[in-house]
């Protein structure tokens, strides 16, 4: 049986069972008929048999809200739309759903920051996050590296600030006096590491930029770049390949005035409260999801729904400490006056 017809009939299962509880509760408060424990009896044992079925047919929940489905929040990092992030890591989540029976009920955080919190506060049990956010939520003490994706035996990426190609803007010196769109503060890539680059060329964003407009998300950066509403963008070089990609910008309209050195591909992590087994098996799953049966290349995929070659889950913590060292650039005094400035318009 399809797994949609399987769960339509055990869902048609669930109502007649609870009309019958409710036709013999009625019954009984009317004076008439006793409810009939039996049918209901039998009613449960169905439909465990049907869940039972379910699960062994492997249609496993993926992002259906379910009891025992485990939490996973992404960060907004290409638009924030349920439809964007949320698709790019559908196809992992399913593969591993498939080797394990688990079920992941997936969602798209507001910002970075609440990605964070809900990984702190039991809102989350896993989580798809940039790299300072987790060393944001690594040194709060709730959450552990889960994995990182590879290709071309490489855990990294890179973040760059773009221009127009008709724009005078060639280095970043040449941003003094412009407007510059970023995207959130807590994003390494189109926040943390280009502020540094900024500040490492010799400017101070707050007193040398003409303009900080805080967009929220890579895509938003680069869309007000195309839209003419900033003379320069910061974000990754994986969102503006995803971009060019999906045809929404061309790339030889663009220009590269800047490119960061190489950063820590964005992670996923798991919440300290996770059971130490749980953990055990899904870092074997994604350790081994590339290879197993069943599991297709096109399932493989990582930050910005790229296809990559495999996951590493013994990938270690400190390789992330080097953006540790670029965030510490940016202290909270600051964070403050780029984003009192942001507020001015």
């Amino acid at each position: 049986m399809e797994c949609d017809n399987l769960k339509y009939s055990i869902v048609q299962m669930r109502i007649t069972s609870r009309i019958c509880h409710i036709t013999a509760l009625s019954g009984g408060r009317n004076g008439g008929a006793q409810p009939s424990l039996r049918q209901e009896s039998i009613m449960r044992l169905l439909w465990g048999l049907a869940a039972l079925l379910l699960v062994s047919a492997g249609c496993a929940q993926v992002d259906t809200p379910a009891q025992d489905a485990l939490r996973v929040v992404l960060i907004p990092a290409d638009g924030g739309t349920e439809d964007g992030t949320k698709a790019d890591y559908q196809p992992i989540f399913q593969a591993v759903s498939r080797m394990t029976g688990l079920g992941f009920d997936i969602r798209v955080g507001q910002s970075y920051a609440t990605v964070v919190e809900a990984l702190c506060n039991g809102g989350a049990d896993i989580a798809f996050v940039g790299p300072v956010t987790y060393l944001q939520a690594r040194d709060r003490g709730c959450a552990e590296l889960l994995a990182v994706g590879v290709e071309d035996n490489q855990s990294t990426y890179y973040s760059g600030i773009f221009a127009k190609a008709a724009s005078p803007i060639r280095v970043i010196a040449d941003l003094k006096g412009k407007r510059v769109a970023f995207g959130d503060v807590n994003s390494t890539s189109s926040f943390v590491y280009p502020m540094a680059m900024i500040l490492d060329a010799g400017l101070d964003p707050v007193r040398d930029l003409g303009a900080i407009r805080m967009t929220g998300s890579h895509a938003e950066s680069l869309a007000a770049l195309v839209q003419g509403q900033a003379d320069a963008a910061a974000l990754s070089f994986d969102s503006f390949e995803k971009a060019v990609a999906e045809h929404a910008i061309d790339p030889a309209t663009v220009r590269v005035v800047a490119r960061s050195p190489s950063i820590p591909y964005p992670p996923l992590i798991v919440s300290t409260r996770v059971e130490a087994g749980l953990k055990a098996k899904l870092r074997e799953a994604f350790a081994g999801v590339h290879k197993a049966p069943g599991v297709t290349s096109d399932m493989i995929r990582g930050y910005g729904g790229k296809k990559i070659d495999r996951y590493d889950t013994a990938f270690a913590s400190g390789q992330f400490d080097v953006a540790g060292v670029v965030m510490a650039k940016l202290d909270d005094a600051l964070k403050a006056d780029i984003l009192r400035k942001a507020s001015e318009r």
